[in-house]
């Protein structure tokens, strides 16, 4: 099999990392106001969007939803594809592809666990400001651009 330009099997041929993960969004019970979860990774000390590396043969947006299961506890309706990432993670290359997700099910309690400790969910401005990857924050801009009435 050849899997160099493979995204649903964990890793390229050239070593790339390849992950998935959604920008995950909701209404707030507060007021209607758009919310943009942010989960912390103790592990890494930071703050990102619900993301994760593909399994063996996984499809990137079956992984995206899975990610977003395992880190907030919450179903997912993916919607729009947003930007795919591209840096450099512990010295080797890593792909990230991404979608905009609603949250749904958000009623349930987030339960901390061994990768994430933490949920959060913020205006898209304080997102920005919490997100500790610059280029993190491109995709909140994203988001709100795929939510703009046509």
């Amino acid at each position: 099999m050849n899997r160099r330009n493979s995204h649903d099997d964990g890793e390229t041929d050239t070593g790339t990392v390849l992950a998935a993960g959604c920008v995950l969004w909701r209404r707030s019970p507060r007021g209607g106001g758009l919310e943009v979860a942010l989960v912390h990774r103790p592990r890494y000390d930071d703050w990102s969007h619900p993301k994760g590396k593909l399994k063996h043969g996984e499809e990137a947006l079956h992984g995206a939803v899975r990610e977003v299961a395992e880190e907030t506890g919450m179903g997912c309706a993916p919607g729009e594809v947003l930007p795919t990432l591209h840096y450099t993670a512990k010295g080797r290359p890593k792909q990230v592809r991404y979608w905009a997700a609603e949250a749904v099910g958000h009623d349930e309690t987030f339960v901390p666990n061994r990768e994430v400790d933490r949920l959060l969910w913020l205006p898209p401005d304080a997102a920005r400001r919490r997100l500790t990857y610059d280029h993190d924050r491109t995709l909140v801009d994203a988001l709100l651009h795929t939510l703009r009435p046509s």
